[in-house]
């Protein structure tokens, strides 16, 4: 009798999961990397065609306003991956590749998206660029994550025959941008590649969704496209033999290799049946560096690495079929870490309190069960140049390099910021200076150096910080 009580029990427990992992949906973040802000067909791009991004657009929500947490890559991917402001806990440079550095790169005291999903029954696969941390310690497999097909640092060659180091962790591979020249790995294995690297992450990323399906599962397509060096197959370069600047031309075709992989994505969740039970987010971790991989960011003002709207306002998309209303604009300020808020509140996990997120959970604001805006602010700090950014309502106060008198800007009358209205309006200026010093005084000094600290050559080729 016992036993048949026992297995009652075990049986009701068993239904009881399987209904909770059925009403937990799948997730998808697609980031792309150094991606400008105008360079989409559904952003108003005249040349560049992203057929399968534009139908992202259709089917969910194109957020008109939405925010890296930073304006070079690697900060931004840390306050992404955490949904807190990656000041707060010291991430605030594009690290150096160093693998024997365990503190050159997120720390361990933070928790990623893949870490606090494997709490709840989730496999997370991350697919493409990581760049927080090349020691071990750091590696994806050891932050969260189940399966790793990628690489460490910050870019990469886009061909097998321009990957000419085979370790990742090797003492050559911390010299100079040598880390580009490393193989892709699979786990903690280099491997070969035989296509366009990324045609390679693409197919990676519609293996792991056959995989994983019949479970819960989280996958970071975190793409280095359309990062320099600026390198493209023929098969992306015929696609825009009108486009004369052979830079402009290049870069073209690497944001239509992405476009395909998209697509490639898409179509594998709706042949699995999947697309009412997956959310997907289409974003770039940052504004696009104009000079070094012929991005537009037009018509914002500056481009990556800038306190600027060109810095660090960024295409997001949010897409939810079944779920949202598709076809919608949301004109109201929003933040890549709201990604976190948002899969955090809808799968129910716990957050730990003395790690609140500064990220919210959109959906209520897309449904309509609350009005208003979900950040009341939205900051941005550069320590090393002293740099601010922080915008409240329509009004964003910039300070665009050290010792600069803080400017003044209405975005919504003003999205070039070419207008610094300070001298008129006083007292806005005044409120927006004192929650930049409020929350100056919450942040820490970054933990470790960065890029800049480095001389490679005199040059930043890849247009990183």
């Amino acid at each position: 009798m016992k036993l048949l009580q026992f297995i009652a029990s075990l049986a009701l427990l068993l239904i009881a999961a399987l209904g909770l992992h059925a009403e937990r949906p799948n997730l998808v973040v697609i980031m792309t990397d150094d991606l400008g802000y105008a360079d989409l067909g559904f952003q108003g791009s005249p040349d560049i065609r992203t057929p399968h991004i534009d139908a992202i657009a259709r089917s969910g929500v194109i957020f008109t306003d939405a925010y890296a947490t930073y304006s070079v890559c690697a900060p931004s991917r840390a306050g992404f991956i955490t949904g807190r402001y990656p000041q707060r806990f010291g991430f605030e440079r594009n690290p150096q590749y160093r693998p024997n550095d365990p503190n050159m790169g997120l720390p361990t005291s933070e928790e990623t998206i893949a870490e606090v999903l494997g709490k709840i029954g989730y496999t997370s696969g991350i697919i493409g660029k990581w760049h927080l941390g090349a020691h071990r310690d750091l590696h994806p497999l050891n932050r969260g994550f189940d399966y790793f097909f990628g690489h460490l640092g910050g870019g990469k060659h886009y061909f097998q025959d321009r990957l000419t180091i085979r370790s990742s962790y090797a003492k050559e591979a911390e010299e100079g941008w040598n880390s580009y020249k490393t193989w892709i790995l699979r786990g903690h294995e280099p491997v070969k590649i035989s296509k366009y690297l990324t045609d390679e992450f693409s197919d990676e990323a519609v293996r792991f969704i056959e995989r994983s399906h019949e479970q819960p599962f989280f996958l970071f397509l975190s793409y280095n496209a359309p990062h320099a060096p600026l390198q493209a197959s023929e098969e992306y370069l015929s696609r825009y033999p009108e486009i004369e600047d052979p830079r402009r031309r290049t870069y073209a075709a690497m944001v239509s290799a992405v476009d395909d992989g998209v697509g490639q994505v898409m179509d594998k969740l709706k042949e699995l049946g999947l697309e009412e039970n997956t959310l997907v987010f289409f974003f770039s971790d940052n504004g696009g560096p104009t000079a070094a991989n012929a991005s537009d960011n037009s018509p914002l003002r500056g481009y990556k690495s800038d306190v600027w709207e060109g810095g660090f306002r960024v295409p997001f998309l949010f897409s939810w079929k079944g779920r949202i209303e598709p076809g919608q604009k949301f004109s109201k300020p929003i933040s890549m870490m709201d990604v976190a808020g948002t899969i955090y509140d809808l799968t129910g996990v716990a957050i730990p309190p003395e790690r609140p997120l500064d990220g919210v959970n959109l959906m209520p604001f897309l449904d309509g069960k609350q009005s208003g805006s979900p950040h009341e602010v939205i900051y941005l700090r550069k320590f090393d140049q002293q740099r601010f950014a922080v915008r409240k309502g329509d009004y964003k106060l910039v300070i665009p390099e050290q010792d600069m008198r803080p400017n003044l800007f209405n975005l919504r009358k003003d999205i070039g910021e070419r207008n610094n209205i300070s001298q008129q309006n006083p007292e806005v200026l005044k409120e927006l200076e004192a929650l930049r010093l409020q929350w100056d005084s919450e942040l820490m000094e970054p933990k470790f150096l960065g890029l800049i600290h480095l001389n490679l050559w005199g040059r930043r080729p890849q247009g990183d910080d």
